[in-house]
């Protein structure tokens, strides 16, 4: 597939205190965009949620979690507490999210990757915020990823809530292709949990032997990106190999098709499984290739670009930009790039309707609004 972007260009950053900050204008299809870092010096920032009153917390992958509000940024304590984190390779401490019922439980949701034997998988804890919001307290582990493969890639690992309340978590295969279509093992998979880590009874393979009950969906490589559109479908997107990166819609119970089928090809050039279709897998609704190496994802509601309502917006570590897809047959339609957005690493819509998103090579948190 032949993909053309929107040509976006950058205006100027200047350094503060040790810190890039950026402050310039980024071309877009609507016009000019305003950037604004609102939080510097961060190491590797993989998640970041808004906390209702104007707070936003923020994950480092090396296993900090941090808070910022006003220009002010602490850490918060707590997370110490959070038994086997194995920061390596890919893994750490990744997502987080504050759920919809924040302001009555305070609650706060986190994966990481946690040390398994010789190996690591993928784990979701709970814990509570404090008022200041400089300690987590009650930090508990509420689901564990099957023991599977060593080494340090390939640990997902979104977090979204769906309209009724479960959690959805998406989990990468390690590296362990096979696993992707085992429904003894979660890798590889899109899970669903209530917010206690138990499992909802209409889970697709509850009753299944041997099958996983937490299982939603099968068949991933290594989703990093995952977002609930205005009607509540769940959307991910996930990395191939060379080539097929994947924007999929989440249905109950199906498989998107790796390692057996793919829009790409093995990094050494030799073909992936079967083909690019198979009776009984899933088709993406948009593929990359080559790869753009895809990670975090955000749907918009349109408050101050309606024009781009329900439009997807999905950040490419390799290319360092930002996908907009649009459209009821899902395609790229633009790509917005400034040397702002080095390896886009997240994105979220703020309250107020403006598109945030973590840079890793520029370590910040940079709002964007219509100029």
């Amino acid at each position: 597939m032949a993909k053309l972007g929107f040509i976006c260009s950058f205006a100027a950053f200047v350094i503060s205190a040790g810190t890039v900050v950026f402050s310039g204008t980024m071309t877009t299809s609507l016009g000019e965009a305003e950037l604004e870092t609102k939080v510097g010096g961060l190491d590797v920032p993989w998640g970041f949620a808004f906390v209702p009153g104007g707070g936003v917390l923020i994950t480092e992958r090396k296993g900090n979690l941090l808070y910022s509000e006003n220009g002010q940024t602490h850490p918060v304590s707590g997370i110490d507490r959070l038994s086997g984190m194995e920061v390596a390779g890919q893994g750490g401490l990744l997502d987080i999210l504050v759920p919809r019922d924040f302001g009555i439980t305070r609650e706060v949701f986190l994966t990481y990757s946690k040390r398994q034997g010789l190996g690591a998988g993928t784990a979701v804890a709970k814990g509570r915020l404090s008022e200041d919001a400089r300690r987590i307290s009650d930090i508990r582990e509420i689901f564990e990823a099957t023991p599977s493969a060593s080494g340090g890639r390939h640990f997902g690992s979104r977090i979204v809530e769906a309209p009724d309340g479960t959690l959805f978590v998406t989990l990468g295969e390690r590296g362990d292709r096979a696993s992707a279509q085992d429904l003894s093992r979660e890798q590889g998979s899109i899970i669903r949990i209530h917010r206690d880590g138990s499992i909802p009874a209409d889970n697709p393979f509850v009753g299944t032997p041997s099958a996983k009950p937490a299982i939603w969906s099968l068949g991933h490589r290594n989703p990093q990106g995952m977002a609930v559109d205005a009607l509540g479908q769940i959307w991910a997107v996930e990395h191939g190999a060379r080539g097929g990166d994947e924007v999929n819609k989440i249905t109950k119970g199906a498989n998107y098709g790796w390692p057996v089928i793919s829009f790409g090809r093995h990094y050494s050039g030799l073909k992936i499984g079967e083909g690019t279709h198979k009776a009984g897998m899933e088709q993406p609704k948009w593929y990359w290739d080559p790869s753009m190496a895809p990670s975090g994802m955000l749907i918009y509601s349109g408050k101050l670009w309606p024009e781009w309502r329900g439009d997807m917006f999905i950040g490419s570590l390799k290319f360092d930009y930002i996908s907009r897809l649009s459209g009821q047959n899902l395609k790229e339609v633009e790509q917005l790039k400034s040397e702002a957005t080095g390896r886009v690493r997240d994105l979220r819509e703020a309250p107020d309707g403006s598109i945030w998103f973590a840079s890793e090579q520029q370590g910040a948190l940079i709002r964007m609004t219509p100029k």
